[in-house]
């Protein structure tokens, strides 16, 4: 393949698609129905040209056939008086007149067969462009809606990657992880509250066993269990302080910690 006939080839292509991309589906109906319209001015034309020859070719019959009358009359009288001359040249002038009208007779009907014919053709066209105008506005308003769904279409189909699309749904999830946050530092506030109330509740246990154990180290009369008379006294071993003194540090290390 040459390099002029591929270049040929893509020019030609290329307008084509220029061209295919330029119609408005619109503007094109409307032109047509302006060159259909055009036709049928032509088409008027030619049928009352038609017409006119016709009755132009009717008249020139008419009038040969009159001459031949005429021509077969004068005949008559010339043999009436004995002019066998005159007689004959007459009846060559009748013929003459007589052929005249037999072609333009026929000439006629071939002039009246095309008038018809003619006239058939301007009354198709009148009924197409009459449909074509109803048609028209239809095609118009069918081109429309479609192009109107195929914008609404397209974009829809750009809204995933349409920027300002975008954004919003960024927007959104920000949102969400701030309500996110909000909910986990509201839940981690109230499980440290919980947990002061939790330490202050083991607290007032832990102070309340202390008391207790430092009542009975000095000997108060709540260190000892109450007796009933029919139980033997028990013996008291000595205490040792070192011990109680350990414990003691061992418990307040055990609250600090709370």
């Amino acid at each position: 393949m040459g390099f002029f006939d591929r270049l040929s080839r893509l020019l030609r292509a290329n307008l084509n698609d220029l061209v295919s991309k330029a119609e408005d589906p619109g503007k094109i109906l409307d032109q047509s129905v302006t060159d259909m319209q055009a036709d049928l001015v032509k088409l008027r034309q030619a049928v009352a040209t038609a017409i006119a020859s016709q009755k132009r070719i009717k008249n020139q019959a008419e009038q040969a056939d009159a001459q031949s009358k005429t021509w077969y009359e004068r005949a008559e009288l010339a043999l009436k008086k004995g002019e066998e001359d005159l007689a004959r040249e007459a009846l060559s002038r009748r013929k003459t007149y007589q052929d005249t009208a037999t072609a333009l007779h026929s000439q006629l009907n071939s002039q009246s067969g095309q008038v018809e014919t003619l006239k058939k053709s301007l009354l198709a066209l009148e009924g197409k462009i009459a449909q074509a105008k109803t048609k028209k506005d239809m095609l118009k308003a069918r081109s429309q809606a479609a192009q109107a769904q195929e914008q609404l279409q397209s974009a829809v189909s750009s809204m995933g990657t349409n920027s300002a699309m975008a954004a919003f749904d960024q927007m959104e999830e920000k949102v969400l992880q701030q309500e996110a946050r909000s909910e986990a530092a509201a839940e981690l506030a109230g499980a440290d509250l919980e947990s002061q109330f939790a330490s202050l509740e083991g607290g007032s246990d832990v102070d309340d066993e202390l008391a207790a154990l430092k009542n009975r180290l000095e000997g108060g009369p709540s260190a000892l269990p109450l007796l009933s008379a029919d139980t033997p006294t028990p013996v008291l071993e000595p205490v040792k302080v070192a011990e109680v003194n350990a414990e003691l540090e061992e418990l307040k290390r055990s609250i600090d910690k709370l």
